[in-house]
């Protein structure tokens, strides 16, 4: 499991530090800059959220096929998950343009929207590039070979930076573009990454034996649909998660700009650390996966079970950080020389130390998901989403934002309910299947 899965931890690490650094550069401008952009990029996250939790459905679905030694469909779900890619980004593409419109209708501080539209505007474009990345990253992964992915993210990693500051601040020779120069330097960065993956895919063995640009206008409509079958459901717990959080960001904007501000600095943690158990989760996917197509039950419950104590110990070790380190973190991102940042600053710290208690939660649930995934069970665990993050988690952090006057912590109380609340049906669901070795069926081959 560990050597599967610390290469995907890493490829994780490295996207999240492209965001984080993205966000660290653009807070520097200004506390009115960085909650557009941040307002912005949650319009983007939510469609890259659907576009990522579909697709996501060719890592288990390709893993199972190279269990079951069946490369011609390998090829088929790599194609088809293109496929989707194409079908999912055309329309949220034109969605997104309407971006300031859509934050102007949700009541969104109107400071805010000229920025947030001048990043959108370039962001956007990154979208159909990540998406086929993604089926990219699971295609090697499921190949039990995630290194190539991972050499391409930690490449990326610099060239974003050093892209950023070029841009954003008129660096190196380079315009002076603020937000719309973060923007573009994110989809510029995209498109070489794939670019950049792809080439090895076509022309390094063994990917290349594949051949998965072969008759890639040929249609699979049976493969196209299990995508969707399995995907959407996928998507949807995903939409459930980040709408729970990104749904957060929205109500903290009712309590003004230094409360968006320091939202999305300390959220800035508990996501960098949830990209360990995120790897770990695709691991799992690939492992169970593999073990479905072999059709053994005890390998495919021991990598679930191994996936979640190694997200156990390290989430435990990520909240003991929290609690020692929340104001030299949030140092990284403020400029203490604006007369926002006091305020910013202790109400960000206030946000970590309540992180501390619902970062072990986080990452069980996020585990277990992707142990499900491994076994084609993506339904029910959509439905729990829903229940835990808007049905227990938002609702109460809600009602303790407003009626008992707690605003921001009140939303954060929220997180550590829901998250707690998914972590333990998720848990209970993987345990009734071990207990009663489930296997799904497979598709037969064509």
């Amino acid at each position: 499991m560990s050597r599967l899965a610390w290469p995907i931890v890493l490829t994780q690490l490295a996207w999240v530090g492209m965001l984080t650094t993205d966000t660290a550069m653009i807070g520097r401008l200004g506390a009115e800059q960085l909650a557009g952009a941040s307002l912005s990029l949650m319009v983007f996250f939510l469609a890259y959220v659907v576009c990522f939790g579909v697709v996501t459905a060719t890592a288990s679905l390709a893993s199972q096929a190279y269990g079951a030694r069946q490369p011609r469909r390998i090829r088929r779900i790599v194609r088809q998950g293109w496929w989707v890619t194409i079908a999912l980004t055309i329309p949220m593409l034109m969605a997104l343009a309407f971006t300031p419109d859509i934050l102007s209708l949700m009541g969104q501080p109107p400071e805010t929207l000229p920025h947030a539209g001048a990043y959108i505007g370039t962001l956007m474009w990154s979208l159909p590039l990540a998406t086929a990345f993604t089926v990219l990253r699971n295609f090697v992964s499921a190949l039990g070979r995630p290194r190539p992915a991972l050499w391409v993210m930690l490449s990326g990693l610099p060239l974003n930076a050093l892209l950023d500051y070029g841009l954003i601040y008129g660096n190196f020779g380079l315009p002076r573009l603020e937000l719309v120069g973060a923007g573009l330097a994110t989809t510029i960065i995209n498109i070489a990454m794939f670019s950049a993956l792809l080439a090895i895919v076509l022309f390094r063995k063994p990917f290349s034996r594949y051949a998965i640009l072969g008759r890639f206008w040929r249609s699979d409509w049976p493969q196209f649909r299990q995508i969707f079958r399995i995907g959407l459901p996928i998507a949807g717990t995903h939409l459930m998660v980040a709408g729970f959080f990104i749904g957060a960001v929205f109500v903290i904007g009712a309590f003004g700009t230094e409360a968006i501000a320091a939202h999305m600095i300390a959220i800035q943690l508990p996501h960098i650390s949830i990209m360990i158990p995120m790897g770990l989760s695709q691991a799992a996917t690939v492992r169970v996966g593999h073990a479905v197509g072999r059709r053994n039950v005890e390998a495919a419950y021991r990598a679930g079970w191994t996936a979640t104590a190694m997200t156990v110990c390290f989430m435990i070790m990520m909240s003991v950080v929290v609690m020692l380190v929340p104001e030299a973190f949030v140092q990284l991102f403020i400029d203490d020389s604006r007369p926002e940042s006091a305020a910013v600053m202790n109400l960000a710290v206030s946000f970590l130390v309540l992180a501390a208690f619902f970062q072990v939660a986080d990452g069980i649930q996020e585990v277990m998901s992707g142990e499900l995934r491994g076994l084609n069970d993506t339904v029910i665990p959509m439905f729990i989403a829903g229940i835990s993050y808007w049905g227990i988690g938002l609702a109460t952090g809600i009602w303790l934002a407003f009626n008992r006057d707690l605003q921001g912590v009140g939303l954060w109380l929220g997180f550590i309910f829901g998250l707690s609340c998914a972590a333990i049906l998720l848990g209970w669901r993987f345990y009734r299947f071990f207990k009663n070795r489930h296997l799904p069926s497979m598709q037969t081959p064509t």
